[in-house]
């Protein structure tokens, strides 16, 4: 009898710890999601009162001594505010080294341009060892290199920077090194205001700044705010704004090094060209151990549980140009591949998608619609049509976009792309992590997937007509049309 009861007893107490136990494992998961939504609901809510699109050229173009910087401000484009994000295109010289800055935002960067190991990018992590050093010397460790991981960069390459994260860029090739950056201002991790904010760690880049306090002076006055007329001069990088005994007691240094730090009779801008070459620590095999990471399982991709990588060894690279890592591919259509927070995790700290589309000649993307994010497309090489719809079934964008041109696609709004002669490339952010796309024509649709009969009462068409409608397009997401399945010329 006792036995009996102390094995009730044990039994009812197991029920209770594993009813317990699977309470607090589920803890984590709820507050994960909770966190997940509190991060979506912060994102600034900007103003999308669009009735008409346009296909942008930079506002303005800044030459340096190494270089060219050209700027798509957010501040002069409604659509870009209606997306909350900003660009730039650098074209980087031989030799040309983008200075250290930093952004209010998560940055994301595209390389157009640039041959392997023909660039280098460097960013700087607070709180991160100095894991690159030059070895093991009989001297003090004062005089050995030392600094945070350097990163060969090549065409093709997207390039993730969280905010406030230190980063530069080095052409160390001979041809130009061009690049495309995309700064999120409207993530939650920003939070100043609704304009893309750069802070030089070096330099003075008097006229960059100049022309970008102009632009944000006229957009305030078109608006009529408060403050239009408050004007003051630029004053460079970040430590011209401090004390210069300040500076010295700070890096414990004296004065004379301490204003070299502010650079004020620095007249470069924001690309300098480097005297010899650039001395860094850089293995020569970096590329090969990236290479065995990335296909240590045989594949493309791998698969993360949260621990493979702390904070300091996130990657920040990965390659989007691969033919070999299309998520969809059409032999006689094109091609499109998605790096997002699954396979580059650093992205679902930056809460941003990054999209890469090779269009044939002639060949349609799908219409279709981004479900949970905006779109900022650069074209980055042909040309093609694109139409966009809003929600009262207004063409609000119906041209053509050439190489060098940006266009944003406003969150739910439809889109249609069809390549001209020459093909159609593109590289396109989003701003969502796992940013997810409905086609609207195609195998895998949302007409696919609707019942024959409500298509034909929708549409006011016979059951035949429906059944066309749904299962004429084999083909997923890019669409071959009669005369791409000619060849590939462009």
């Amino acid at each position: 009898m006792a036995s009996s009861s102390l094995l009730c007893i044990t039994l009812l107490s197991l029920a209770l710890f594993h009813n317990c136990f699977a309470q607090i494992e589920q803890m984590p998961l709820r507050s994960r999601q909770q966190m997940q939504q509190r991060k979506q609901q912060q994102r600034w809510q900007t103003e999308c009162r669009l009735d008409r699109l346009n296909a942008l050229q930079p506002s303005r173009r800044v030459e340096s001594e190494a270089g060219i910087s050209e700027y798509w401000d957010l501040e002069n484009e409604d659509e870009l505010q209606c997306a909350g994000v900003s660009a730039v295109r650098h074209t980087i010289h031989r030799r040309g080294l983008l200075l250290p800055f930093f952004t209010n935002a998560p940055d994301l960067t595209y390389i157009i341009q640039g041959m392997y190991s023909r660039g280098i990018q460097g960013a700087v992590i607070p709180g991160c060892p100095e894991t690159y050093e030059s070895g093991q010397s009989q001297q003090s460790q004062r005089s050995q290199q030392q600094h945070q991981k350097v990163r060969e960069i090549r065409e093709g390459d997207i390039v993730a920077a969280p905010a406030g994260v230190a980063q530069w860029f080095y052409n160390n090739g001979d041809s130009p090194l061009v690049l495309v950056s995309f700064v999120d201002v409207g993530n939650q991790a920003n939070q100043l205001d609704l304009t893309a904010r750069r802070f030089h760690l070096g330099g003075n880049p008097q006229k960059d700044q100049r022309t970008e306090q102009e632009m944000r002076l006229q957009s305030r006055s078109r608006r009529s705010e408060k403050g239009a007329g408050e004007r003051r001069n630029p004053n460079g990088n970040i430590f011209s704004g401090f004390d210069v005994k300040i500076l010295a007691e700070s890096f414990n240094i004296d004065t004379e090094l301490a204003r070299k730090l502010q650079s004020k009779n620095d007249r470069r801008e924001r690309i300098v060209r480097v005297r010899d070459e650039l001395q860094i620590l850089s293995p020569s095999r970096i590329h090969e151990e990236e290479r065995r990471h990335e296909y240590r399982r045989g594949y493309d991709y791998e698969e993360y549980n949260g621990m493979e990588e702390t904070f300091c060894t996130l990657r920040m690279r990965h390659n989007i140009d691969r033919p070999s890592r299309a998520d969809i591919f059409n032999p006689r259509g094109g091609r499109l591949t998605t790096v997002n927070s699954f396979n580059l995790p650093i992205l679902r700290f930056l809460q941003l998608t990054a999209e890469r589309g090779v269009l044939y000649k002639n060949a349609i993307m799908a219409p279709h619609f981004n479900l949970n994010s905006h779109s900022v497309i650069y074209i980055t090489r042909g040309s093609g049509r694109c139409q966009i719809v809003d929600d009262f079934g207004r063409n609000v964008f119906d041209g053509e976009v050439q190489m060098g041109q940006l266009l944003v696609v406003p969150q739910n709004y439809a889109v249609v792309k069809q390549a001209s002669s020459r093909g159609f490339e593109w590289i396109a952010v989003k701003t969502n992590d796992n940013a997810m796309r409905n086609p609207l024509a195609g195998r895998i649709s949302a007409m696919r997937a609707m019942p024959e009969d409500l298509l034909a009462n929708v549409f006011r068409i016979s059951r035949e007509q429906a059944r066309n409608l749904k299962n004429n397009r084999e083909e997923v997401t890019i669409f071959s049309t009669q005369s791409s399945q000619q060849g590939r010329e462009y």
